[in-house]
């Protein structure tokens, strides 16, 4: 019978879950400070890519995650740090995404002026009692003895004065991350996977071109200009993902991690995920049981899975309920043959609604 089948492949997934590591993580981070330019950092690609679009030749553009590498557990090294606090912008999601910002922001050097901004401020967040597996700030993330060496005395002089830099940044990260979970409670945490629908592209958007005119009104009209023409980009994405996901007859889909909860949200369809917030979540085995019942009882053809993560547990369920899997990119990052072939926020969305609108007739 299919649920003895099932069952017996619930009892290899320990060994399956150790499979679900991160790809390319030798890749390089791009980019270094270029004096007499405005330096921006991100921490990761959907940020950059609207960072540098809107900024143009007018801003020198660092993004902190390499190539071919998942943000949900990576974490900043020395040269971060020091690029970092030569900068005059630090731009990073929010929302828990990045749970390494609170103690990196205390490792900066003590005269840095950098502003630090939580780009998805003024989402209309999404909160779930899904574990994130994010590390909301618990621990320093300086990953080898000479950041940890260099900066430590900095680290320590910043918690403990009342450095005017140290107090904003700390107080803006604070805010930005923890303000809806406080108002929902400790059992709830937010969905930082924002980025994913166009809705709240734009708003991020909106909320990087203010933050580069804050650092540089001297080129205000440029910034201005160049946002209005990502923001009609956006605008018409977001209208081809209402108009044709509006046609399909069907709005289940099974996804491996839970990051597509907004875009489900805004184009009316309903999410299920094999493992939670964090692509390394364990998934208990009754979910998946409940998972292979839901994909026979709703005809689901299709489970989804994404290329910077292990497939394994997709296509394990795929195989037990003799079904297909087919990519849905959260748009977290390139891989290398993606960043090859020129692909960025916009081709990626638009393989997400092909992808969709086969899988959903």
């Amino acid at each position: 019978m299919f649920f003895t089948g099932l069952n017996k492949k619930l009892l290899l997934m320990p060994a399956l879950l150790a499979l679900l590591v991160l790809t390319a993580c030798g890749a390089k981070t791009g980019g270094s400070i270029v004096e007499g330019k405005v330096n921006v950092v991100t921490t990761f690609y959907p940020i950059y890519e609207f960072t540098s679009e809107i900024g143009g030749d007018d801003i020198n553009a660092i993004n902190l995650l390499p190539v071919g590498v998942e943000p949900h557990d990576w974490t900043p090294r020395s040269q971060d740090i020091i690029n970092t606090s030569k900068s005059q912008l630090f731009l990073y999601n929010g929302a828990g995404l990045e749970g390494w910002v609170p103690n990196f922001l205390k490792s900066l050097d003590k005269g840095s002026e950098v502003k630090a901004v939580a780009v998805s401020e003024g989402v209309d967040y999404i909160m779930t009692d899904e574990d994130d597996g994010h590390n909301h700030g618990g621990e320093a993330h300086a990953e080898d003895e000479h950041a940890e060496e260099s900066h430590a005395e900095d680290a320590h002089e910043h918690e403990h004065t009342e450095d005017e830099h140290a107090e904003e940044a700390h107080a803006e990260e604070e805010h930005a991350d923890n303000h809806a979970e406080e108002a929902a409670g400790d059992s709830l945490h937010t969905d930082p996977h924002t980025w994913v629908s166009p809705k709240s592209a734009l708003i991020m958007a909106e909320n990087i071109k203010n933050s580069l005119i804050a650092a540089d009104p001297e080129h205000e009209a440029g910034y201005e200009e160049r946002y209005n023409k990502l923001a009609e980009r956006l605008q018409a994405l977001d209208s081809k993902f209402e108009t044709e996901l509006a046609k399909l007859p069907n709005k289940e889909i099974v996804v491996s991690h839970q990051a597509f909860a907004y875009l489900a949200r805004d184009y009316g369809l309903s999410q299920h995920a094999i493992m939670g917030l964090s692509p390394d979540a364990e998934p208990r085995g009754q979910d998946l049981v409940n998972l292979a019942n839901l994909v026979k009882d709703e005809g689901i053809k299709y489970i989804f899975f994404e290329e910077l993560v292990s497939d394994k547990l997709a296509k394990t369920l795929a195989a037990e309920v003799g079904v297909e899997t087919m990519v849905l990119n959260p748009v977290e990052g390139l891989t290398e043959a993606q960043e090859k072939n020129g692909d960025n926020y916009f081709t990626l969305m638009e393989k997400n609604l092909q992808n969709l609108i086969l899988a959903l007739q």
